[in-house]
Parts: C-alpha cells; sequence; structure tokens
C-alpha cells in the first residue's frame, strides 16, 4: 500500500521556462511566499504566482541583463538591478514604473527595501552601498569600506542598521543615521553569500562560501555561534517567524541550526540544485532555484522537521542526544535586547542624508529631468494574466493582500508522482543544452504540450542511458585513481594525474576539492593555470564557474607574491631556491597574461557570467603593468 501524501517532507512543486534566454536572478516575496519575480538576460523582469503557470506580468525598460531583484515588505512593489548599474523600481499595484535611478559604475549585486521608509539600498561591483530615497532621484548617502563585491544587504527590523555581506570574507554593519561604519565581523574565511536580522532579537546570522553559518550578539559585537554541516556553500538563510531556529540552504539540501548551544536540528534532502531564495509561508518552506531558462520551485513541509530537541550528527538525527547548556551571563541568552519598531518613518535622517548627498554626490551621477523622463517612457509592465493580476495586486478586500486561493498550503503531489510543468508566455530560445545537465525528455516541444503517450514517454527516458551510465562509470574510476595517487603522492602529483585523462571533468572534480580548503600552492598554480584556458571557454556552466573561481583564488592569494619576486633585485652568489621560485613566478605570470586576454573578450560579451568576467577583470588589471 502506497503511503499517503502526507508523509512527504519535501517535493518539487513546479518546473516552468520563465524567460526567452538565460535567467540570472529570482527573488521571492518574504510576506506571502507566494510571489516570484525572475530577471534575465533579456533585460525583461517577470512576475509570477508560486504554483500558477502563467506569467502575471512583464516588466521592462532595462537595457542590459537584469542581475539582481528584490520585494518590498508590502510586495507592492518590486526592485531591479542590471548589469550597466541602472536600478528600476516598479509599482506593481499600478502596474507603471515608479523610479529609474542612476549612480552605480558597475553591475548591481543585491538591493533591499527599508523596513518603514522609502529607502532603498543597493551594491554594486564597484564595492560602493548606496542608500536612495525612491520618492526621489539621486542617492543620498553613499558606504564605502568593503574592498570586493558586497553579495547581500539587510536592513535591521528597527530600521537603524544596515548590514553587508562581502566577497572579502566580511560583515559590516553601518549606521544609517551617522553613514558610517558601527561594527565589521571577520570570521568568515571565504565570501559571505548572505546575511539576516533576527526578527525580534539583536541578532545577526551570515551565510559564507566556507559552509558555515556564523552567529553575532549585535549588543557585544561578538560571535556567539558558528554553525556547521553544509557540505556546500551556504546560498539562504532564513530564520523561523518566531526566531526559534535558522534554516539554511545549501545545494540540494535543508538544514534547521539552534543556537546556545550549536547544534543542528535537522537534514533534509532536498532536489532543487543551487537554491537561490526561500520564504517561508504557512508552516511551508519554498525554495526556488534557476537553471538555463527554467525556474522550479519546492516546498519543504516544515511541520514534519525537527526544529528543537534533538541533534543530528553525521546526517543521523539522535533524538536523545543529551544537551549541554552552554556557559553564558546568568541573564540568559533569552534575555537579548529586542529590537523597537518606530511609529512613523525616519524622515528627519532623509533630510540629513539629502543635504550632505548634494554636496557629495561625484559629478556625472545625476541627469536632467528630462533624460529621465524619457527613459521612463520606455519601460513599460504588461500585463499578461488579467484574472491573477487583479486576484494578487487589487483584491476587493484591501486589508488582506493575498487573496485567499494563494494563502492556502501547497498540497504535496501524490506518492511518487510528478510535479507540475508549464511553459512562460514566450517561447523557448531554442538554446543547445548539455545532456549532463537536462534530459532530452525536458527539452521534447512534444513533452512540453503534453503530447507524448507512456510508451514514447519511456523510450524518451532510456534514450542515452547506457552510454550515461558508461561515462559516469568511467568518471568513477578515474577519480578513485587519482584519490589513490592524492593519499599516497600527493596534490601535485594527483592534478598531473588527473590531466593526464584527458578528461576536463576530473579536473573540475579535483579543483571543487581545491577551492573551498584553499589547498592551492605555487606548484599548483603552474599545473592548474594551463586548464583554466579550457574551462573559462567552455559551453558548460559548471566549468565556466570552476575556473572563474579557481583564477580569483589565484589572484588574490599569489599575484603579490609573484609580482614581488619578477621586480625583486637579483642576489649576489647563486641561490637555488629563490631562482626556482623565480623560474615558477615567471612560468605563472605568462599564464595568467594569456588567461587575462580571455576574461577581457569574455568581459565584453553579454551572457550569463558577464558579472563574473568583469569582476575577474578589474582583478587581473595589474597584469597590464607587470614586466
Amino acid at each position: 500500500m502506497a503511503a499517503s501524501s502526507t508523509t512527504k517532507i519535501a517535493w518539487r512543486l513546479q518546473e516552468f521556462e520563465a524567460h526567452f534566454s538565460s535567467i540570472s536572478c529570482l527573488a521571492l516575496g518574504k510576506s506571502s511566499g507566494r510571489l516570484l519575480a525572475t530577471g534575465g538576460e533579456d533585460c525583461r523582469v517577470n512576475i509570477w504566482a508560486v504554483s500558477k503557470a502563467n506569467c502575471i506580468m512583464s516588466l521592462t525598460g532595462h537595457k542590459n541583463p537584469v542581475e539582481c531583484i528584490h520585494f518590498n515588505v508590502s510586495e507592492e512593489q518590486v526592485v531591479a538591478g542590471s548589469q550597466s548599474g541602472s536600478i528600476r523600481v516598479w509599482d506593481l499595484e499600478a502596474a507603471k514604473i515608479l523610479r529609474t535611478l542612476m549612480g552605480h559604475k558597475a553591475n548591481i549585486t543585491s538591493l533591499g527595501f527599508h523596513p518603514f521608509g522609502d529607502f532603498l539600498a543597493s551594491s554594486s561591483m564597484d564595492t560602493n552601498i548606496k542608500l536612495w530615497d525612491v520618492r526621489r532621484k539621486g542617492y543620498v548617502f553613499r558606504y564605502k569600506g568593503h574592498t570586493q563585491a558586497v553579495r547581500s544587504l539587510a536592513f535591521s527590523p528597527d530600521g537603524k542598521w544596515l548590514a553587508s555581506a562581502s566577497d572579502d570574507c566580511t560583515v559590516k554593519l553601518w549606521d544609517l543615521a551617522q553613514g558610517k561604519t558601527i561594527t565589521e565581523f571577520k570570521s568568515h574565511t571565504a565570501p559571505v553569500n548572505i546575511i539576516q536580522f533576527h526578527p525580534n532579537e539583536y541578532l545577526l546570522a551570515s551565510g559564507s562560501s566556507d559552509r558555515t553559518i556564523k552567529l553575532w550578539d549585535l549588543e557585544k559585537f561578538t560571535m556567539i555561534g558558528s554553525l556547521e554541516g553544509d557540505t556546500t556553500p551556504v546560498r539562504c538563510i532564513c530564520f523561523s517567524p518566531d526566531g526559534s531556529c535558522l534554516y539554511s540552504g545549501a545545494t540540494d539540501s535543508l538544514r534547521v541550526f539552534g543556537w546556545e548551544p550549536d547544534r543542528c536540528f535537522d537534514a533534509v534532502s532536498v532536489g532543487w540544485g543551487k537554491v537561490s531564495d526561500v520564504a517561508i509561508c504557512n508552516q511551508q518552506l519554498i525554495g526556488v532555484s534557476h537553471q538555463l531558462s527554467n525556474v522550479s520551485s519546492y516546498v519543504v513541509d516544515l511541520k514534519r522537521v525537527k526544529k528543537s530537541g534533538g541533534a543530528v550528527i553525521q546526517g543521523i538525527i539522535q533524538d536523545n542526544q543529551p544537551l549541554t547548556e552552554p556557559k553564558k551571563d546568568p541573564k540568559g541568552a533569552a534575555l537579548r535586547k529586542n529590537y523597537e519598531r518606530p511609529t512613523t518613518t525616519c524622515r528627519s535622517q532623509r533630510l540629513k542624508h539629502r543635504s550632505e548627498s548634494d554636496r557629495r554626490s561625484p559629478e556625472g551621477e545625476r541627469r536632467s529631468p528630462s533624460e529621465d523622463e524619457a527613459d521612463e517612457k520606455l519601460s513599460s509592465a504588461e500585463i499578461h494574466n488579467a484574472e491573477d493580476y487583479k486576484a494578487i495586486f487589487q483584491p476587493k478586500n484591501a486589508i488582506s493582500r493575498t487573496p485567499p486561493k494563494m494563502s492556502e498550503p501547497f498540497p504535496a503531489p501524490p506518492e511518487d508522482g510528478e510535479s507540475s510543468t508549464a511553459s512562460c508566455f514566450c517561447e523557448t530560445s531554442g538554446d543547445d543544452v548539455p545532456a549532463l545537465q537536462l534530459s532530452d525528455i525536458s527539452s521534447s516541444p512534444n513533452h512540453r504540450s503534453g503530447a507524448l503517450s507512456d510508451e514514447e514517454a519511456l523510450t524518451q527516458m532510456k534514450k542515452g542511458h547506457e552510454t550515461m551510465c558508461v561515462m559516469l562509470s568511467s568518471r568513477l574510476k578515474n577519480l578513485q585513481t587519482v584519490r589513490g595517487v592524492w593519499t599516497r603522492d600527493g596534490i601535485k602529483i594527483a592534478l598531473d594525474t588527473a590531466i593526464s585523462m584527458s578528461d576536463p571533468s576530473i579536473v573540475v572534480d579535483i579543483l571543487n576539492i581545491i577551492n573551498p580548503q584553499s589547498l592551492w600552492k605555487l606548484d599548483v598554480c603552474m599545473t592548474v593555470l594551463p586548464q583554466l584556458d579550457k574551462l573559462l571557454q567552455s559551453k558548460y556552466e559548471s566549468y565556466i564557474q570552476t575556473g572563474c573561481t579557481s583564477l580569483k583564488l589565484v589572484m588574490k592569494h599569489f599575484w603579490t607574491l609573484i609580482s614581488d619576486t619578477l621586480k625583486a633585485t637579483p642576489s649576489v652568489g647563486v641561490d637555488i631556491t629563490r631562482e626556482e621560485r623565480h623560474q615558477k613566478c615567471r612560468v605563472c605570470c605568462k599564464q595568467l597574461k594569456n588567461l587575462s586576454n580571455i576574461v577581457k573578450n569574455k568581459a565584453t560579451q553579454v551572457g550569463r557570467h558577464g558579472s563574473t568576467f568583469k569582476e575577474l577583470q578589474l582583478l587581473m588589471a595589474p597584469l597590464d603593468d607587470s614586466p
């Protein structure tokens, strides 16, 4: 007898094609958990109701790929930042452009709406953070301090602070009124991807590519917890509504953490891949991810997830594990200070910031009213589904913005059943899809229209199955060989062995082990750099991503050594060690210059990885002045 659908903990809700071309970003509305915005290389922003098949509206106006999207608290507005640095704010209820904001010099990396006032924070690859008054044009304050791209912004629940997380491995806390840094947290050892304030207490959480989540006390400005357990970079974090636990989204998994003491309550396997955003609604956690032009949504039933009591050790739930109380202040962590929400918006701050902005704004960052008006006339909000638009954005009951049919929990599919699939209002672009990333059946036109019979569908599913099994078996065998060499002879010989196999996937697998653990040495650089040429120009997204990450780490950790060694005055006498190091640095410099040309070419192209290559181009700029 099949188990009831109520026994499901996690399931895929839907998969659909959302844009003409590749999707570059997406965001869920955090208040309802039922609205989704997607941004693509087609320069559009599309608005969806989660679990529904049709696009509600499409927002146009950006002239470059959309890199970042964010809903405001009420979900009445959505803001999108582009690869060129422009920002557009749309009023979803009125279905029109509200404001165009210009001021950043590079692509937008993160956005955030103030919880009370009409303020918007933005960050860019130019490392600057800017605070905008959405009712006016021109930014009202600029916060400078990060040395690399800022990946996440969050306002405190009381609206007084702004937190920022960066690729420079730091988290900064800013005082909005004073326009300066309050403190900086430096315990992460890799880029920080996401931050979120506790809904009530003076507590901040940050998730990083070092696979940890750090918890920071905002009264004492100290780290009170380091939560580990994710085997891949932490991509999303979300406090439970009551603040009793923290949900962490990584590749294909969700973990539930507690702190003081640090422990993992539960670990749930979810097939969402590289999850991009999560939200909570009706005791369900909604997660969304994207690949090429497709979006997938997933549901985790939080009623069936452990949120207290036991701990998970090595993937096994231990219900009877004793929890020892940490040594802490007699007052107890439960008495940590809570936020006080203001009753009015911070207009006085706006006036102060505005006067300073008039003096500080660099020349050329402001445009004439006529330029802005002309630009906004080119922006539009095209409604594709009038029924859903009226139900969601213009409900008769103005007190409740979410109509009843959207507020019900998402039902689990039948046991062993499939989640629904749908198409966007637009046709597929017909891009080639690597066989290892999507099955033939998912790209079949007949499959999208539902015309396949059971026998035809089975034939499609079996197509290429034996070939794939042979490929994966060969890959596993090669990896086992490399692992044996690594254990016996070390990383350098293991890399040489992997390269000799003439299989880029093996090299990528090894680099994905080396990169997070920072196992780089100068010898390893000499071996790997010639291989990055192929990875950066590969047609596979995962190869390009691994190649970019490796090149970034080499530049970050070894360029200063290479440059200083090549510029140093030759020593008197024979110094074999120095000569060997000099030779290695000379070879690495030559290889880096070759890669720099590839990066420059890629940075000029509009594509999924355009922003990454632009960042690499800035990082590799010193090569132009090298001997």
